[in-house]
């Protein structure tokens, strides 16, 4: 059983500049703005939602088979799946593009300034879910529009149940587009701030949506997680996190343990606590795929955190 993961693979390069950003940008002159920012703090990490899910999935023991669009500067993110045990079999490279990019700078008060080049990702549909033959579920996770519009066609057509997971490809649907995702998916999850947006463009509530689908999960950050089935829901409460370090990948990584525990059949309550601890795992650490974990260290900290054993078939 693997787990077909659509989704981008980008380099996030995340600089940290030592001072506040309104210090140096007058709102009077904002027409003809040109400021230089001097970043002595400088990082480049591997992401992208395909990337990040498959790392974390992989890290609980799940079988993940990324599938995105990658450029000619691929190499150094190949070399770091290959060590990690990634498969890339899915992962094609065009020619003539960089792999998706993202520059991000933080100042001291937490403010960002962040540009985005999609690069490789809008070729994404170039790749076709009949080619992953073992696949048994999937995620349509943000990626090039084309790509997840036919993905979510492709999984349909192949009968295999999927998550929809729009993140911040959101804003390229409207509420018609976001109505047929939920027509063809088995799941959807969003976080808070996405909710509104998809409530605002389809004008259904949750349990409404839920009746669509098989479940629709609320992520809420540090409040837990809402899992809305048809019928009922669940609250699931966060698990406590040893440090809070870095939230960027963390939604991600709540993302594999939800695939893992659909894979492995297990009930709702403990699916959730599963996504919520990877979450917590991974917001320990600088980065989406710096952190690790043992099955054995994280059933242990799931003891701590949820007072009973997670107990996994096969």
């Amino acid at each position: 059983m693997s787990a077909l993961i659509c989704g981008s693979f980008a380099f996030d390069t995340i600089m940290v500049f030592n001072d506040k950003f309104k210090n140096h940008i007058l709102p009077e002159q904002v027409h003809i703005i040109n400021v230089s920012f001097l970043v002595p703090d400088l990082r480049r990490e591997f992401g992208g939602c395909a990337g990040n899910i498959a790392y974390n999935l992989n890290m609980l023991g799940g079988d993940a088979v990324p599938m995105g669009a990658v450029g000619t500067d691929f190499a150094p993110y190949a070399e770091w799946m290959d060590n990690c045990g990634i498969a890339r079999t899915h992962v094609t490279t065009i020619a003539h593009c960089y792999t998706a990019q993202a520059f991000i700078t933080t100042d001291m008060d937490d403010n960002q300034i962040t540009a985005f080049h999609p690069g490789a990702m809008n070729y994404s549909h170039q790749n076709k879910v009949s080619q992953a033959k073992d696949a048994t579920i999937g995620i349509v996770s943000p990626d090039g529009r084309k790509g997840m519009v036919e993905h979510a066609r492709q999984f349909v057509a192949a009968g295999i149940p999927f998550i929809f997971d729009p993140g911040q490809g959101i804003p390229m649907f409207d509420g018609n587009n976001l109505l047929q995702f939920v027509e063809q998916a088995t799941w959807v999850i969003v976080n808070d701030y996405e909710w509104q947006l998809m409530r605002d463009r389809t004008g259904l509530s949750p349990q409404q949506m839920a009746n669509r689908v098989k479940a629709l999960i609320i992520t809420k950050g540090a409040e837990g997680a809402i899992i809305y089935t048809q019928g009922t829901f669940y609250n699931i409460p966060s698990a406590k996190a040893k440090a809070v370090n870095d939230p960027t990948g963390c939604g991600d990584a709540f993302r594999a343990g939800l695939l893992y525990g659909l894979m492995k059949e297990i009930d709702w309550e403990t699916t959730g606590r599963i996504a919520s601890l990877m979450g917590a795992i991974k917001i320990e650490h600088h980065g989406t795929q710096n952190h690790r974990v043992t099955i054995e260290e994280f059933k242990q900290r799931f003891k701590q955190n949820f007072g009973y054993t997670l107990m996994v078939n096969g």
